[in-house]
C-alpha cells in the first residue's frame, strides 16, 4: 500500500479540530471556536488564505512573521524539491556543508561590518539560548539584562529574559542573574550596567509586544553604554529582521553595530525552521577557541540541507521582488492612512510602526456613552476592546489580525511583505468600517462585546 499525504488530507478534511482536541491542546480549540476563528482552510498562496468554501482571507498575521515572502512561494518550493532530488549527503556531522557556508555568506553581506561569523540553529528561541551562552563565555560574566515587555522565546533560557509575566508564571525558578529594565530608558540601563558585571544586554530594536519604537538616540546610546561597560549588545531581530521594518535589519534605521544579531522566522520561507546568530569574529573565536571545543555548542538538525536551501531561496526572493522596499512603502501608506482616521473616531488613539510591523492602538473615549461601554469591557478583561475589533475584521472583512499582547488595547499587523496597493486599500477600508461600528451603541458589534465580556468573567471565576 502506498503512503499518500494527499489521501490523508482527503480522508480527514474536516477532522482537524477533533484530532487536535483529542490529542493536542484542547484549550486552543476552545479559543478558536469561542472567537469564531474555526475555519477549515484548504489552500494558501502569497498573502491569502482560502477556506473550504473558496472564501479569500487577507493574512495580516503571516504565522507570527514567518511568511514574510508570502505562503507557498514557488521559488522556495522549487529549491526544496530540487534539494530533495539531489540525494545530497545531509547532516554527516563529521563534515561541513556547502549550503550552510553559502547561506552564511549571503546573510553576512547584509549585516554591519563588525559582524563576520554565523551560527545556525532551528528557531528564534534557540538563537537566543546560543546568544546567552556565547555572551557568558566571552565575557566571563553571568548577568543578562533585558527589557520589560520584551519577548525572546519560551525555552528556559530565553524565558528567563521574557518581560511578560504570563509566560513566566509557574515555570520557575528560571535562570539566575537575569534582570529587566524599562524599554527606551537609558538611565535605568546605565545603572544596570555600571558595575561592569553584565554579560549581555538583549533587546528587540522594535518591541514585538505592542510594537514599541525607541527614541532616535536609544539604540546608538545602548551601543555606546555596552562598549563603555564591557557588555555585549545583542539585537533580537527574530521578528524585526529580514525586511519587516522596511530595512533589512531594524538596527539599520539607527546605524548601530551590535555584537550579535539573533534571527529566525522569515529566514525559513515558511517551510523548514531555521534560526541563527550572526556575531563578531571575537565572539566566535572565544567560544570555539580550541579543536576540542569545536562542538561545544550546536544543534543536531541545524545546517540541514533543506533549511539552508529554504534560507537561500528566501533571500533570493526578497532581493528579486524588492520586498524590503515594498515593506517600507506600503507599510508607511497603511500607517499614514489609518492615522488619518483618528480625527473621526474617539476610540482610535494612533497607528504606529515601521515598515510592515504596525500597531493600531485604541483608547478610552470622552463621550459618556462610549466611555461607559469601554469601561464595561475593561472591567471584564483589559484589552478586550481589541478582540471586539479583530473578530468582525475576520468574520465580516476576511482579514486575519492579532491582539498585540496580553492586556493591551493594541491590534498588531504583521503581514507578508508582498502586500499590494489593493491590499493596502482593503486594510484601511476594513478598519474604517469596523471602528465606525464600535461607535454605534447599541449595535451588533456591542452585542459581541457583551458576549466577550461574559466569557471573560466566567473564565476569571473558573480560574
Amino acid at each position: 500500500m502506498t503512503f499518500s499525504i494527499t489521501e490523508l488530507f482527503a480522508q480527514h478534511a474536516t477532522d482537524k479540530f477533533d484530532l487536535y482536541e483529542q490529542h493536542l491542546n484542547q484549550q486552543m480549540v476552545r479559543v478558536l471556536k469561542t472567537i469564531g476563528y474555526d475555519r477549515h482552510y484548504k489552500r494558501a498562496l502569497g498573502q491569502y488564505l482560502y477556506d473550504q468554501d473558496g472564501n479569500e482571507y487577507l493574512d495580516l498575521l503571516s504565522g507570527f512573521g514567518v511568511f514574510a515572502i508570502g505562503r507557498n512561494h514557488p521559488t522556495v518550493i522549487s529549491a526544496l524539491q530540487e534539494t530533495l532530488t539531489l540525494e545530497l549527503p545531509n547532516l554527516v556531522q563529521l563534515d561541513v556543508s556547502v549550503l550552510s557556508g553559502l547561506l552564511a555568506q549571503e546573510i553576512l553581506k547584509t549585516t554591519p561590518e563588525n559582524i563576520t561569523k554565523m551560527f545556525f540553529c532551528n528557531s528564534g528561541t534557540e538563537a537566543v539560548e546560543a546568544a546567552i551562552k556565547f555572551a557568558r563565555y566571552t565575557t566571563k560574566r553571568q548577568k543578562i539584562v533585558f527589557c520589560e515587555h520584551g519577548y525572546h522565546g519560551l525555552t528556559m533560557g530565553s524565558l528567563s529574559l521574557n518581560g511578560e509575566e504570563i509566560f513566566r508564571e509557574g515555570f520557575g525558578p528560571l535562570l539566575p542573574e537575569c534582570s529587566s529594565v524599562p524599554f527606551n530608558d537609558l538611565v535605568a540601563l546605565e545603572k544596570a550596567l555600571a558595575n561592569k558585571d553584565v554579560a549581555a544586554f538583549i533587546v528587540e530594536p522594535v518591541q514585538g509586544k505592542g510594537v514599541n519604537i525607541p527614541n532616535d538616540n536609544y539604540l546608538p546610546e545602548v551601543e555606546r553604554l555596552c562598549k563603555q561597560y564591557g557588555t555585549l549588545f545583542v539585537a533580537d531581530e527574530v521578528q524585526t529582521g529580514l525586511g519587516r521594518t522596511g530595512k533589512f535589519w531594524a538596527i539599520d534605521h539607527w546605524n548601530v553595530q551590535p555584537d550579535m544579531i539573533c534571527m529566525a522566522k522569515a529566514l525559513s520561507g515558511g517551510f523548514v525552521p531555521v534560526g541563527g546568530v550572526a556575531m563578531t569574529q571575537k565572539i566566535m573565536d572565544t567560544v570555539y577557541n580550541r579543536m576540542d571545543r569545536a562542538v561545544v555548542h550546536g544543534s543536531t538538525f541545524a545546517k540541514n540541507n533543506m533549511a539552508m536551501a529554504a534560507g537561500l531561496a528566501t533571500l533570493h526572493v526578497m532581493a528579486e521582488e524588492n520586498l524590503v522596499e515594498n515593506s517600507a512603502r506600503i507599510g508607511t501608506d497603511i500607517i499614514t492612512n489609518l492615522n488619518a482616521l483618528s480625527g473621526k473616531y474617539e476610540f482610535l488613539k494612533e497607528a504606529r510602526g515601521l515598515g510592515m510591523m504596525i500597531a493600531i492602538e485604541f483608547q478610552s473615549p470622552k463621550s459618556l456613552s462610549l466611555k461607559a461601554a469601554w469601561a464595561m469591557l475593561e472591567a471584564a478583561n483589559k484589552g478586550l476592546f481589541c478582540q471586539m475589533v479583530t473578530i468582525p475584521l475576520f468574520k465580516d472583512q476576511r482579514i486575519l489580525t492579532q491582539v498585540a499582547g496580553h492586556g493591551m488595547n493594541v491590534v498588531k499587523l504583521l503581514p507578508p511583505l508582498n502586500l499590494t496597493e489593493k491590499d493596502r486599500d482593503h486594510i484601511v477600508s476594513a478598519f474604517d468600517k469596523t471602528i465606525a461600528d464600535t461607535h454605534q451603541i447599541p449595535g451588533s458589534i456591542w452585542d459581541l462585546g457583551k458576549n466577550l465580556a461574559s466569557h471573560a468573567l466566567k473564565s476569571k471565576k473558573s480560574g
